[in-house]
């Protein structure tokens, strides 16, 4: 019997590129901006194929940010792109201005997310970027577990005329969607069943949530797995069902504590079914240089972590 070989690890950010021609050559009407990182984040692909669709504007994110408006105006479908520390950091009045008030349909796409950016070091560890995006009204939040749900999700933006943000990071990693899986925003996906705590990631923290909940088993404890690709519009039926079927939440995430998807799970429990609740995340601090793998471990976003928190939200019941 033959099996088929798993895929190897991709960066999510990898995604973005391809999608960008594949919406192109499917006829939709787009157009790609980047603010001098395009080797990086992946969107110059477009210009091989289709060069007057795509612009280049310096590093100048908050100029990237108004003649993005201006082609959205225009009846285009707008992408534009640069690392996660520099867009929303650099331009976040004009993405709360020109973006979100107007509802233009602009699709930021924010590469190199989080700590695991490594050894660029704190100045370039967006943390706090999911956020500052989930407080604008009408932003679409999403972040990606693996290469394949990031095409899905940049293909689907291309659908609405909504403004969305799509967090991508740097490391490789795991695929754990097949090709071609589809991306429904605002809906949770469960990807293991249990009982006795549910276990809610997004991100590179799907992974490890996942290596967590084998863990668990093998003590005899039954974890449910969710992943919450979007951040906003949360799946808040998906978080309550979850409180009320197994007792017990933890969330994953790699990002502060404060303000990010745990902040929105609490809410949600707090308002609709108080239930014990952990979080694993970064402690509300900055990162530092070092090899991604190290960061990820030296603030807690490991699946060791995600084990112990789910033990402290069973202890509560």
């Amino acid at each position: 019997m033959t099996t088929t070989p798993a895929p190897p690890p991709a960066a999510t950010r990898e995604a973005y590129g391809p999608a960008l021609v594949k919406l192109a050559e499917a006829g939709y009407d787009i157009v790609a901006l980047d603010a001098d990182l395009s080797a990086s984040t992946g969107g110059n692909k477009l210009a091989g194929s289709f060069p007057d669709r795509w612009f280049t504007v310096g590093a100048a994110e908050a100029n990237m940010i108004s003649i993005a408006a201006g082609l959205a105006s225009t009846g285009k479908t707008v992408y534009a792109a640069s690392f996660a520390v520099f867009m929303p950091g650099h331009c976040f009045d004009q993405i709360r201005v020109h973006i979100a008030q107007q509802r233009m349909n602009v699709k930021l796409i924010a590469s190199h997310g989080g700590i695991s950016v490594g050894e660029d070091g704190a100045s370039a560890q967006a943390i706090e970027d999911l956020a500052l995006m989930t407080s604008l009204p009408g932003m679409n939040v999403v972040v990606p577990c693996d290469a394949v749900e990031a095409d899905a999700m940049i293909c689907r933006a291309a659908e609405d005329n909504e403004p969305w943000y799509i967090r991508l990071g740097r490391p490789k990693l795991p695929v754990i969607y097949t090709e071609g899986a589809p991306f429904q925003l605002g809906n949770a996906h469960q990807l293991r069943d249990g009982s006795d705590v549910t276990l809610i990631a997004c991100g590179l923290m799907v992974e490890p949530t996942l290596r967590a909940a084998d863990v668990l088993a093998a003590e005899g404890v039954s974890a449910r797995v969710l992943n919450m690709a979007t951040i906003k519009p949360l799946d808040e039926a998906a978080v309550i069902r979850a409180a009320a079927d197994t007792g017990a939440v933890v969330c994953a995430e790699e990002h502060n504590i404060i303000g990010g998807l745990g902040s929105a799970v609490a809410r949600t429990l707090a308002l609709h079914r108080p239930t014990p609740m952990e979080q694993v995340g970064i402690n509300d601090t900055f990162g530092q240089s070092g090899p991604w793998q190290a960061l990820l471990s030296e603030y807690g976003l490991t699946a060791d972590s995600v084990v112990d928190a789910a033990k402290r939200a069973i202890a509560r019941k």
